[in-house]
């Protein structure tokens, strides 16, 4: 079985984030970087399979050469080839999965896997819009699989409860939480996974169809009121959704 695991390099999630002085960039001094967490499922349901049936996992990002330290975590994972597909400056959501199309088009997988979304940008459109530029069905957020022959049958989280999907294979795999434990790499594994070599490949080109016009943090400050349920208190709230909220 031939697998295909789109990874992402995302801050750590205890990270201060502290936007950068050109407002479209976060200031990268002490920022610590780690494999996207819904990516270390996609990772380890790869692994699993081709531990069960044989062949072989890939791992690639699209992103600068400082992507080798996410790419070497996943090979003391266990991943056997990881690629990194450059792009050193903002890449948006379609210029990301134009080049993972390409380069899966190669590469011609069974199966492709990616976490359901990525927790910095948090755009949620990859696996769509791969299905897309591959010609390939897709599930999002799947929280379990099985596959039988060449059927791939999926239980998939909606709110509210849950959806069994089929589909054939090749298909695009968004991993949700709760979907496996992502395995460990162990120190041997580690210390092996440095001398590996990754493959570096040139962007196939084009240009962003979103433009990153600036970036905020969230205020935190906030004004609330506190009113209780005497006639007074009704009055003042209903003057309140209609004078400052303006809701009615």
């Amino acid at each position: 079985m031939n697998i295909l695991v789109c990874l992402s390099r995302v801050p750590d999630t205890a990270t201060k984030i502290i936007i950068g002085t050109d407002r479209k960039s976060i200031d990268e001094t002490g920022v610590k970087y780690i494999i996207n967490p819904y990516d270390e499922f996609a990772i380890e349901s790869a692994l699993q399979l081709v531990e069960k049936n044989g062949g072989s996992v890939t791992a690639v990002t699209v992103g600068g050469e400082n992507s080798q330290d996410v790419l070497r975590t996943a090979i003391a994972m266990g991943v056997e080839n990881a690629v990194i597909i450059k792009a050193d400056k903002y890449a948006d959501s379609f210029f990301v999965a134009s080049n993972l199309a390409d380069y899966a088009k190669k590469m011609n997988p069974d199966l492709i896997f990616l976490g359901r979304q990525s927790v910095d940008y948090d755009s949620f459109q990859m696996a769509s819009t791969l299905s897309e530029l591959l010609g390939i069905p897709s599930v999002s957020v799947v929280s379990k699989f099985e596959i039988t022959g060449n059927t791939i049958t999926c239980t998939r989280d909606i709110e509210g409860g849950k959806e069994i999907l089929e589909s054939s294979m090749p298909c695009i795999i968004s991993a949700q939480k709760g979907l496996n434990s992502p395995r460990y790499p162990k120190l041997p594994d580690i210390m092996k996974a440095k001398k590996k070599t990754i493959e570096i490949l040139e962007n196939i080109g084009g240009s962003n169809r979103v433009d990153l016009v600036d970036m905020q943090l969230p205020q935190k400050e906030r004004q609330g009121v506190i009113l209780g349920d005497s006639d007074a208190d009704i009055d003042e709230f209903i003057r309140l959704l209609r004078e400052q909220a303006k809701v009615i």
